[in-house]
């Protein structure tokens, strides 16, 4: 059954430390502006997205509070409700990353989907995989990526969720028939930045029957200290870089049959902080069928058809006849590695 939509993925370029809020919210909702008008129905923004990548500093509780909305409903927060009433008015679903403060003061990395036909969140995520370090590098000239210092792990696991008015009535669920898999509104799941490294994130999800992954991300092209080989130069750790990125998309697209949508955080920060683009649109056979084409300010749109899902989840990766749990035990039992024994 075919079950065609828009989508888009919105790739911000350069924000500086000191960019001014106002303008950066002008430039997403300009974004926001240039997907509807090429039809798009849902549209994907990098994570942290209303300001800099702040991890990457050592900072005070003082500087760090200016990054942080504060409450447990972001769309009525005084610095970006604007973003949210346009995407209201365009009638355009987003999937928005940011930092959040909770209401209790819990500080995470956090993403929202925001449906138009609700008019309101109707499901959030808080990123589970932090990387880098809790204390910055001794090396003055390192890199840092504070993440753990600065968040704590998401505590909202990995739920997926249907997003209502993205298809065709007469294209959902009939309650009539016996079978209605691969029907109804599309099965969403949220991901963030390095959460698309570890397949654990994508088999939860699928696992769940998700068609449609969002994933929005700040990935440096240069930063030994965090990953990569120590001696590469610039240019060979960016290639790294995107090669890994895509690698990661393609791969869990096509292991869990589902869309995967990117979007970057891009550019170059502060005159020194390198990050990749590559934001793309995958489907379900692991093709990047949309890409972004440098590391500015970029929207990426795409056609999909949900129903192409159905194919790889009713052979290949059809889990309720091949995956066999009985020994999977280790992998939700261990964290680190345990070396067999030597001999």
């Amino acid at each position: 059954m075919s079950r065609k939509l828009k989508v888009a993925a919105a790739q911000v370029g350069t924000i500086h430390a000191n960019s001014d809020r106002a303008e950066t919210l002008q430039r997403l909702i300009t974004l926001l502006k240039t997907a509807a008008s090429q039809g798009a129905q849902l549209v994907v923004f990098p994570e942290t997205t209303f300001t800099t990548f702040f991890p990457r500093y050592v900072l005070s509780p003082t500087e760090l509070d200016k990054y942080f909305e504060k409450g447990d409903d972001i769309t009525q927060s005084e610095n970006v409700k604007q973003f949210f009433d346009t995407a209201q008015s365009l009638h355009i679903d987003v999937c928005i990353g940011y930092a959040e403060l909770t209401s209790t003061g819990d500080p995470y990395n956090t993403c929202v989907y925001y449906s138009a036909t609700q008019g309101k969140v109707i499901s959030k995520y808080r990123k589970i995989h932090l990387p880098g370090t809790s204390e910055p590098f001794d090396d003055p000239t390192a890199i840092n990526q504070l993440e753990k210092k600065y968040f704590k792990p998401g505590n909202l696991g990995f739920n997926a969720f249907r997003a209502p008015g993205l298809v065709p009535a007469a294209l959902k669920k009939d309650t009539t028939e016996p079978n209605t898999a691969g029907k109804g509104d599309p099965i969403v799941g949220m991901m963030i930045c390095n959460d698309r490294r570890w397949p654990e994130s994508w088999r939860a999800y699928g696992l769940q029957g998700v068609e449609l992954v969002l994933c929005g991300y700040n990935t440096p092209n240069f930063a030994p200290d965090l990953y990569g080989e120590p001696d590469m130069d610039v240019q060979a750790a960016e290639r790294e870089a995107y090669f890994h990125h895509k690698l990661v998309l393609e791969y869990n697209s096509y292991a869990n049959s589902c869309y995967s949508i990117s979007a970057a955080r891009a550019g170059l920060d502060d005159g020194k902080y390198g990050l990749i683009g590559g934001s793309s649109i995958v489907d379900p056979n692991g093709h990047t069928i949309a890409e972004a084409a440098g590391t500015g300010d970029e929207v990426v749109v795409a056609e999909i058809d949900l129903g192409v899902c159905r194919y790889g989840k009713e052979t290949m990766f059809d889990f309720g006849r091949h995956r066999r749990i009985e020994t999977y035990g280790m992998i939700s039992s261990q964290t680190g590695v345990i070396e067999p024994p030597l001999l």
